[in-house]
């Protein structure tokens, strides 16, 4: 992997996570009560040996930087590595980024001057593990100009993605943006093959491609013209992406277990957190006895920068009639500086500096940093923005006619609070 470049496109508006991206892009909202979605890639990209990165921010794009200059700098120059922040800087005429293609257009010079062979092109805002050396491999061996990795989705769900149209050697022949009747695989009748934005480039191919089409982007313009031209492939994820891992978990009994697997639970996992919803649903993935989605295994570590708090306390409480209330929380995750002063947490995500009030409950939630939450109140299902502090005894969650006068609620119910909501009521 030592010629291969990754170029992370972070520059998403994230408009239907609104009111979350208010203030910060897409790849900067927090996931998993202590990293931030950009996180992941880059971990994917070190995990993989990929150790020469440029990151394309745009939209409100400074939560993003400081994050980066703070917990990345972690790269050697003289081993010729390097993580590199490259906003927009109009080198190509009075422009912002337009798109992927346009984005990696505008700073051509750069990226030719370190002489890659491979370029990987990678979304900042998913949530997975995945080995672009496998990838790359693969990529190899088929003798590919351009290799896409897809992820086999019901044909139900092809109205939300792009989708690839391929032969059975999983070359492509076509793309379908968003079809209500979508191409299947072959041989497979109720799966198609989605987009999952990622894209791995025979560097003189995208060269070439990219300074004789001026085309925005790459998905909707620029490929789907050159499928008679150049060799595209797909790479099915979940068949090819198989990453060794050892994960610690928590058995029935109680015990700390270590459990080797070839394949591990999640090296099959990928989810966009295009929208609030399915940002929830990530969130809570990580819950639980077995996660959907474990951050625990020891050979594929997810990394950031940690905060300085001291360590999470859970305190024991009397209520008013002198009963003990004990601070707990059950299948969660809990960040660094918290305190659950006998309030209780289940199945949820709480992040840095959050202080649970004595019989509180938070059940099914996303808690964002530095969130207050007062005595005795109750919130359900629900994404709680940074800084916001919960009157004692509120609801959040049980009522929802109240809930949609106040705050934004999800198609699925999930109610997102701000701080700025709470300052209105």
């Amino acid at each position: 992997m030592k010629n291969v470049m990754a170029l992370i496109m972070a520059g998403g508006k994230g408009e239907r996570l609104m009111p979350l991206t208010e203030s910060r892009s897409k790849p900067a909202i927090p996931f998993g009560g202590v990293f931030l979605l950009a996180d992941l890639t880059l971990s994917n990209c070190i995990n993989s040996e990929v150790f020469r990165i440029l990151v394309l921010p745009q939209y409100k794009s400074q939560t993003l930087i400081q994050h980066l200059e703070t917990g990345w700098n972690i790269f050697s120059p003289a081993l010729g590595h390097f993580l590199r922040i490259v906003p927009p800087q109009m080198m190509r005429g009075a422009q912002w980024y337009q798109g992927t293609a346009d984005s990696i257009r505008q700073n051509l010079a750069m990226i030719e001057a370190e002489k890659p062979s491979h370029l990987l092109i990678l979304s900042a805002d998913h949530v997975y593990k995945m080995d672009y050396s496998l990838f790359k491999r693969y990529h190899e061996k088929s003798g590919a100009d351009v290799t896409i990795a897809v992820i086999e989705t019901d044909k139900n769900q092809a109205k939300e993605y792009g989708v690839l149209q391929v032969d059975e050697n999983f070359q492509v022949t076509g793309f379908q943006e968003k079809p209500k009747n979508p191409a299947t695989i072959p041989g497979q009748p109720d799966l198609v093959l989605a987009s999952m934005g990622i894209y791995l480039f025979t560097a003189d191919v995208l060269f070439d491609l990219l300074k004789r089409d001026e085309k925005p982007d790459f998905g909707k313009d620029i490929l789907p013209n050159i499928l008679k031209s150049h060799k595209i492939m797909a790479y099915p994820y979940r068949r090819e992406n198989k990453i060794e891992e050892v994960v610690f978990f928590t058995d029935a009994e109680g015990s700390r277990a270590e459990t080797p697997v070839e394949v591990a639970h999640d090296s099959s996992y990928w989810r966009d957190v295009g929208n609030l919803d399915a940002y929830w649903n990530a969130n809570m993935d990580l819950c639980g006895l077995t996660p959907f989605f474990n951050l625990y295994g020891v050979r594929w570590p997810m990394r950031t920068y940690q905060r300085q708090y001291p360590p999470v306390k859970t305190l024991s409480v009397q209520d008013k009639d002198g009963r003990p209330l004990q601070g707990m929380a059950q299948d969660s995750l809990v960040a660094h500086g918290s305190i659950i002063g006998g309030g209780l947490a289940r199945n949820s995500v709480i992040s840095y500096n959050v202080s649970i009030h004595r019989g509180a409950t938070v059940d099914e939630s996303v808690i964002m940093e530095n969130v207050d939450i007062g005595r005795y109140a109750k919130i359900k299902k629900a994404i709680v923005s940074d800084g916001a502090k919960i009157p004692p005894r509120f609801e959040i969650g049980y009522d929802p006619a109240a809930d949609r006068s106040r705050f934004t609620v999800t198609p699925r119910g999930i109610v997102v609070v701000t701080k700025t909501d709470l300052e209105k009521i």
